[in-house]
């Protein structure tokens, strides 16, 4: 026979290998479904030190020490798993996603009878230990409205599964229930807190702390009182919910005035030949859309430029500048002497928006990737104060934005104008324009945008910000100072 050491070192490397390879059976499957993308970043952070440090694999351990080692500085970190959790969250948020129907790998809205948002070639789940981790983010930061939807989904999954063993599990049915009744009796609902804890109880008896939590929590019933649970039951705690998921329903196009597409050349020699394709989307902002402003080839060449050189994106904070939770993407910047394709580009928007883009009225080209739940919350690209690092440039506030969508997405990643309430969604390849500044200089507070978050696929957009100084003689006061 085989010794039972024998066969689990036989089983876990084959266990680990047949999910692996489950997940690549699909040559349509890609990290665009953002919970394959969490459940890789996951496989690549915890479930493969749980493989390759267990101490059933002793026959190659020094090889996949070794070979682990090579490669350990690539890998996802903490700071990855976590932020894909968050992602996952943010999108459960701000698009209204149940949670049950996300670890099944559907994004369908919660209560509704609607078609899913996205519907994948290949549905990914979740597995118990995925939605412990979730939860568990949302539980060590205190945000238990979210721990408690993530935990309840992973208790009932460890319960269908309970005593069947898993390497890759490293939370078990114990440490959810542990966390959920916690995060119930946080939230003021003391009952459910005492059921869960009860039911661990029924699992580890010998639990001295959460055997003193059920009297506690049995006293508290008796007394009639929520003890020092100040957080109000969870149907009370309401998400994150930012404004743009908060747009009204648009108006009727009849009502809206002046909308409409046309061929532009602008006086321009550039546009002559092959005028720009201009959608007028919006009034008051105006906001124009340029549809087939670059090429497939211009788009490829320009994200191939800028991938080397992504960073995590910063924000204009007071003075300074730092990177921001309400602000999750990558972004470079790309001078026109990085490839003829950039200085195209850059004439081609001078062409079309009449401004002078020559240094240092405008900034260099900003590439930006938004990838798992990639999102930037409502926000205006001019300065609103004269302590903003934009002032540095001596060059003025950001008159305008051209912003270039470089890739298609399968859902989500729309810019929505949160005042003005409508939002465009991202059209591979065209270009966004709209002003930031009245005619008169001042900030324009109907141009408030954000970055949907994306919810499949891998958003890349192109910004180019234009300064009002060069721009005197092209776009030129009114004789309305209100303007």
């Amino acid at each position: 026979g085989v010794s039972p050491t024998q066969s689990v070192t036989q089983r876990v490397p084959c266990r680990f290998y047949e999910k692996v390879q489950a997940l690549h059976q699909d040559p349509e499957a890609s990290v665009d479904n953002p919970l394959l993308a969490f459940s890789l970043i996951k496989r690549l952070h915890s479930d493969w030190p749980n493989v390759v440090y267990s101490d059933e694999a002793t026959e190659n351990t020094q090889a996949l020490h070794a070979g682990f080692k090579e490669v350990e500085q690539e890998l996802p970190g903490a700071e990855d798993l976590d932020g894909a959790a968050r992602a996952l969250m943010r999108l459960q948020d701000v698009y209204a996603l149940s949670v049950k129907g996300m670890a099944n790998g559907v994004f369908q809205r919660a209560g509704a009878s609607r078609p899913p948002l996205y519907s994948p070639s290949r549905r990914v789940s979740l597995s118990a230990d995925d939605c412990f981790h979730v939860g568990k983010v949302a539980y060590d930061t205190g945000d238990y409205y979210h721990s408690i939807a993530w935990l309840e989904e992973a208790v009932g999954l460890f319960r269908l599964s309970y005593g069947s063993w898993n390497p890759e599990d490293r939370s078990s049915l114990e440490d959810a229930l542990d966390h959920l009744a916690f995060s119930y009796f946080m939230a003021g609902n003391i009952s459910h807190a005492l059921s869960l804890s009860r039911e661990f109880l029924h699992y580890d008896p010998s639990n001295q702390r959460v055997a003193r939590n059920v009297a506690k929590y049995e006293k508290l019933l008796e007394t009639g009182r929520a003890g020092g649970a100040v957080v109000p039951h969870p149907s009370a705690v309401s998400p994150f919910t930012p404004s743009l998921v908060l747009l009204s329903p648009q108006p009727a196009p009849e009502h809206l005035p002046r909308l409409g597409c046309s061929y532009e050349t602008n006086g321009s020699p550039y546009l002559l030949l092959q005028p720009a394709k201009k959608e007028t989307v919006w009034i008051r902002p105006y906001v124009a859309l340029y549809h087939d402003f670059v090429s497939d080839a211009e788009a490829e060449t320009i994200k191939g430029l800028a991938g080397p050189w992504l960073q995590r994106s910063v924000v204009a904070s007071g003075e300074k500048q730092q990177k921001a939770e309400y602000r999750i993407s990558k972004s470079a910047w790309l001078k026109d002497t990085a490839d003829p394709v950039v200085r195209t580009l850059e004439q081609r928007i001078g062409a079309v928006t009449g401004l002078d883009l020559r240094p240092p009225y405008a900034e260099y080209l900003q590439v930006v990737n938004y990838g798992l739940g990639g999102h930037y919350e409502p926000h205006f690209d001019h300065a609103t104060s004269r302590k903003s690092p934009l002032y540095r440039m001596k060059s003025g506030n950001r008159i305008a934005t051209v912003m270039i969508y470089l890739s298609a997405v399968e859902a989500g990643g729309s810019t929505a104008f949160v005042y003005a309430n409508f939002s465009v969604p991202v059209v591979k390849n065209a270009a966004l324009f709209w002003w930031n500044l009245r005619r008169n200089g001042d900030g324009d507070g109907d141009t408030l945008h954000a970055g949907c978050p994306v919810l499949a696929g891998d958003k890349w957009v192109a910004n180019k910000w234009i300064h009002e100084h060069g721009q005197e003689f092209r776009r030129p006061c009114s004789a309305d100072p209100r303007d």
